[in-house]
């Protein structure tokens, strides 16, 4: 079952920072244990629960990397040309029928196993062929066009480290190791609802009052795409008792529960109270920008976190701070992404001590391109999103932006993986 510890989270009125809540959802969330054993064809973006070791070499056995002729580099005159008997003719899947002999050559296809001596092959391109034998010029270095036994991997080295959410590249090496199947941690399964007495499902009809529901449709694709199976908790309207119920109803169905709207300080916000009430409340305030108050915490041992009732806020706190606490529940070896060095083609204050997010789009200049923050910095501005490229990250120790100051830079593309 996934849990967080019994050791509190709070920072009591402190202001946290990102850092310190990503450092402690890492070492206080214990992952899920289960472990499946799945075909190698739908282990892409599973997470790895236990090191690969290497079956075998790849290459298993010397063999040829184009078509040509392999010789044995010795018998090629450093000068010149150099003539030589083709003795052999090796394709892709057979054997050499003897071991290369002085002044010999074998025809030789991609793939396939050098014969016993060979060491060197000349593309087919680079050589001239006369009868029984094969012209080769000179200047062609010991090894060229080779591929040898565990130049990609050797047995017995780890192949693939625990941790890892597998790639495209990964499930290929794994299969190129002869693995039909890997064992990787079971998907953690999400319960998300969202909160307000204004807020209405997309297809209902609203009055003057209401507005359609983005965020649960915007979180379920964020978990989605971070391997979480989701569990739709629906709108719970802004009465503690509602709310109560459906976030332990969550929290039974759920390794993790999350939410939006209702955390701030109003009259009808609702939800630090009710987990305070029901779980535990683990930490509130958070400087990051959009974004603050975040409520988190524990619901019967399952991890909570409410999220800000508008889409921006909801984006930026979902991939800042419950992703990684997504991967520490899966035993996902997590690094924040590297930003990329773009210059801002903006002017730019905030307070220190508050990290912020800066939504953006780039310019095509070179060699480091311009970010172009978008017009409108509303919290509630769901187009900011849709019509930027990413977002900049302002650190705690920032101030002021200038034009032309470099500035890391994260495509939505990156920050939602």
């Amino acid at each position: 079952m996934a849990q967080l510890s019994d050791d509190s989270l709070a920072f009591g009125g402190k202001l946290a920072t990102l850092d310190e809540v990503r450092a402690a959802l890492r070492q206080r969330l214990t992952p899920v244990a289960t472990v499946e054993i799945v075909d190698v064809m739908a282990a892409g973006r599973r997470i790895l629960a236990q090191d690969i070791i290497a079956p075998l070499s790849i290459p298993a056995f010397d063999n040829s990397a184009v078509d040509g002729y392999a010789v044995r580099i010795g018998d090629v005159a450093p000068v010149g040309d150099t003539r030589l008997m083709i003795t052999n003719r090796v394709t892709a899947g057979s054997s050499a029928k003897h071991p290369l002999g002085a002044g010999e050559a074998a025809r030789i296809f991609t793939g396939a196993p050098l014969p016993e001596g060979a060491d060197t092959i000349f593309m087919q391109e680079d050589v001239r062929v006369e009868g029984a034998h094969v012209v080769v010029p000179a200047g062609l270095k010991r090894s060229a066009n080779a591929r040898f036994a565990g130049e990609d991997i050797a047995a017995g080295e780890i192949a693939l480290r625990q941790g890892l959410r597998l790639r495209p590249q990964d499930v290929a090496l794994a299969s190129a190791l002869g693995l039909a199947d890997l064992p990787v941690r079971r998907r953690l399964v999400m319960a998300l609802l969202s909160t307000g007495n204004e807020v209405m499902a997309p297809g209902s009809v609203v009055g003057n009052a209401g507005l359609y529901d983005a965020n649960r449709p915007l979180l379920a694709a964020l978990a989605q795409a971070a391997g979480c199976d989701v569990i739709d908790g629906g709108i719970v309207r802004d009465e503690p008792e509602a709310l109560a119920a459906a976030l332990t109803q969550a929290a039974s169905e759920a390794d993790v529960v999350i939410s939006s709207g209702g955390v701030s300080t109003g009259e009808e916000d609702h939800v630090k109270a009710v987990i305070e009430r029901i779980g535990r409340l683990d930490w509130w305030r958070i400087g990051i920008k959009p974004g603050r108050p975040v409520a988190a915490g524990v619901i019967n041992g399952k991890a909570f976190v409410g999220l800000p009732g508008n889409p921006v806020a909801a984006y930026v706190t979902f991939t800042q701070i419950v992703r990684p606490l997504l991967a520490a529940l899966a035993g996902e070896t997590w690094r924040p992404p590297l930003g990329l060095p773009v210059r801002a083609d903006f002017a730019y204050r905030k307070r220190a001590g508050r990290r912020e997010f800066v939504r953006v789009s780039l310019g095509d200049e070179q060699p480091v391109r311009l970010a172009r923050k978008h017009r409108q910095d509303g919290a509630g501005v769901i187009t900011s999103l849709t019509a930027s490229d990413g977002l900049v990250d302002l650190d705690e120790a920032i101030t002021e932006v200038r034009p032309g100051d470099l500035l890391s830079f994260y495509p939505f593309a990156v920050i939602e993986a």
